[in-house]
């Protein structure tokens, strides 16, 4: 395998731990061990005294129950425990794809959905989304993107970077589209939960099709990324059982404090996803009114779900060029487009975080300076 450098990730390394405001983090506000273990009343005793040998290869029979909840018709048994979603990601590619193969991917997107295929010699298809239609896939376009070789077809929804998220009829559509050509679905479905309107919110693709596979995380939804607690359902049961094998060469079994705290986590999950949401209105109502102030510099379609947008830079300057400026000037992190290997106009805000209408303001500052 060769890979190329996680361009995304490279950017955060270089700049999140000094920037004093992100102002284009991913993930939403998370939480102290203490206030986790305050869910429930026992709790801090039971972690005290929780045991720190091996884990089980697949996680926790009990932790595993928790995620099945989180789908239709599923149980513990199709679900696969991982040290976050990269994990996930990383064992199922490896897994399922060979040489030769070709997947279809939405586009713009995470880079490891696509990357590690490429890096084992799989041709990657675009699919592309289209923000003259307020970022609408073409459902038309995937089926002629369809053909004999293609063995996956990679979805993220709700969307990473643009907040987009299908109607459930368009879902099923595609669903069906991958079904009929006897294509693998790997589902990326991360920022489930964070739909701002509920109305929007999928079933998860392990659900609705046999081989269809569903990635979560404790990181983006429940805001708890410390824990490195990610998961893969699938009605395929032989597919749970190769990664399975395959994980044995990777983490082999999970942490066990992690798998504690995630599993106390998903069982007080309305409250978290609450919380949250709570955190995503309130910031999402203070950029609507932020980017109708500043629209003859940027372009803002509101994103449906998630705790992330991609605004369009209007300005004749380079959306890295704006970035890295805004952030020696202003210490406030902004992520250009450019690191999703896309184009050059576009950066990702983040608004899941507390503190983000302080590094609004030091945003609006910054622009009254310099435009």
């Amino acid at each position: 395998m060769k890979i190329e450098d996680f361009k995304l990730e490279e950017y955060f390394a270089k700049h999140e731990f000094s920037a004093k405001y992100l102002l284009c983090s991913s993930d939403c506000e998370s939480f102290s061990i203490k206030e986790l273990l305050a869910l429930e009343d026992d709790a801090e005793r039971n972690f005290k005294e929780h045991w720190l040998g091996y884990t089980e290869n697949l996680g926790s029979p009990s932790l595993r129950n928790e995620i099945s909840n989180l789908y239709g018709n599923i149980d513990k048994e199709n679900v696969i425990v991982f040290s976050g979603a990269e994990e996930g990601i990383f064992v199922f590619i490896n897994t399922v794809l060979t040489e030769g193969d070709t997947i279809i991917v939405q586009f713009p997107s995470y880079q490891s959905l696509y990357e590690i295929a490429r890096s084992i010699g799989c041709k990657i298809v675009k699919w592309e989304h289209e923000e003259i239609k307020n970022w609408e896939l073409d459902l038309d376009l995937l089926e002629d993107l369809m053909r004999e070789d293609v063995k996956c077809l990679v979805l993220n929804f709700p969307h990473n970077p643009t907040g987009y998220i299908p109607t459930m009829k368009q879902f099923e559509r595609i669903i069906n589209i991958a079904e009929e050509n006897n294509v693998l679905i790997f589902s990326d479905e991360v920022y489930r939960f964070l739909e701002h309107d509920e109305k929007f919110r999928l079933n998860g693709a392990c659900s609705l099709a046999e081989n269809a596979v569903s990635l979560g995380v404790m990181s983006k939804s429940f805001g708890l990324a410390g824990l490195r607690i990610g998961w893969i359902a699938t009605k395929n049961l032989e597919l749970i059982d190769k990664l399975r094998k395959f994980k044995n060469y990777t983490t082999i079994c999970n942490s066990a404090p992690s798998e504690f705290l995630a599993e106390l986590a998903l069982r007080n999950k309305d409250k978290i996803i609450s919380r949250n949401l709570g955190i995503i209105k309130r910031n999402l109502n203070l950029l609507d009114e932020f980017f109708n102030d500043y629209s003859h510099l940027f372009k803002w379609i509101r994103p449906k779900a998630g705790s992330i947008g991609y605004p369009r830079l209007l300005i004749k300057e380079s959306s890295e060029k704006f970035c890295l400026n805004l952030l020696k000037e202003k210490n406030v992190l902004l992520m250009p487009s450019k690191y999703y290997n896309h184009d050059d106009n576009h950066f990702r805000i983040g608004f899941g975080r507390k503190n983000m209408p302080e590094a609004l303001e030091k945003l609006k500052e910054y622009l009254e300076e310099k435009y």
